[in-house]
């Protein structure tokens, strides 16, 4: 089997190149680097079954090679990432996702796009089933990330429907793990790189607002299933272990040891109230459910932080 995955050096992208590799596929990874990294992938490099493609996806891909299956991972993917390469973020979401279904419809690939719990916006239905269209707002600033995986999810039906590609939809709730980037601004790294500097917490609104933080292995897992299943709509993949913010962020100080204090800001705007994803679906179809533990995945997460940066407290 040879696999291509799409944005293979980012956070998710390279554990899902490690997990099909050892699976005994052949992976090609492919990735520009706008937001990947190339340290992700470097141990990867010596594998025989592994080949890196610098290209970027929303220019089209020759492949010579047969390619079984197509996973679409590349994209912008936290705030501060998608709001400073808004228009590249939009293009991979329509561009790149037309591009690789291409890919797959010439191939004869199974295919299976990387969508986002963002989909649903600033949810009016909690928890949030895969059957709830969402309440997004098409043209604030977050908009150009959820607007793009919207229509890309419309596109992957379209091609299932028209062209009968065998199409696969995930969307991802908040994950986390090593090789997150500190600076990538999501909750975690953002959270644990001020704690181990020393410096305050910030926590936005009141910190009433909540998450649902599922570890990048079992996020993997449930990918790797998607894959093999016979099923078309999209899929949530997530931990339903909810949590707020303020709390959340209590919980890095104690397992850190940090003394930092909390502090509080304005909440961005469009930033969703709640977020924790009914993970029926994926249970029935798949038999998957998060294995780790918020407190082992933190403390795992932590120590990583720990190992890059020089002066993190002990």
């Amino acid at each position: 089997m040879r696999t291509l995955i799409t944005g293979g050096a980012g956070f998710v992208g390279s554990h899902l190149c490690e997990r099909f590799l050892a699976e005994g596929h052949d992976v090609v990874c492919v990735d520009n680097f706008i937001t990947g990294n190339p340290v992700n992938v470097e141990h990867l490099r010596e594998n025989p079954r592994f080949t890196f493609l610098r290209h970027n996806i929303s220019q089209p891909l020759e492949v010579d090679e047969p390619i079984d299956n197509i996973l679409h991972f590349a994209s912008p993917a936290s705030p501060v990432d998608y709001l400073q390469h808004p228009i590249p973020t939009l293009k991979v979401g329509s561009l790149g996702t037309h591009n690789t279904l291409g890919l797959a419809k010439l191939k004869g690939a199974r295919f299976l796009l990387a969508s986002t719990s963002e989909v649903y916006g600033d949810p009016e239905v909690h928890p949030q089933r895969e059957d709830y269209w969402g309440h997004v707002n098409p043209i604030g600033i977050r908009g150009v990330y959820d607007e793009a995986k919207r229509f890309a999810e419309a596109m992957t039906m379209a091609y299932h429907r028209s062209h009968g590609i065998n199409t696969h939809i995930v969307r991802i709730f908040n994950t986390y793990g090593p090789r997150m980037r500190l600076d990538d601004g999501r909750v975690v790294p953002n959270l644990m790189g001020q704690a181990l500097r020393g410096e305050p917490l910030t926590v936005y609104g009141d910190g009433s607002q909540t998450r649902s933080f599922c570890f990048v292995s079992d996020l993997v897992d449930g990918i790797y299933r998607l894959l093999q299943a016979d099923f078309h709509e999209p899929v949530n993949l997530g931990n339903p272990n909810e949590v707020s913010i303020l709390d959340f962020a209590k919980e890095i100080l104690e397992l850190s040891g940090a003394k930092s204090e909390i502090v509080f800001k304005p909440l961005p705007q469009d930033d969703p109230r709640v977020r924790k994803p009914d993970i029926t679906r994926a249970r029935t179809l798949l038999g998957w459910e998060p294995q780790v533990g918020r407190s082992d995945g933190m403390r795992r997460t932590l120590e990583y932080f720990r190992g890059r940066l020089p002066n993190a407290r002990k």
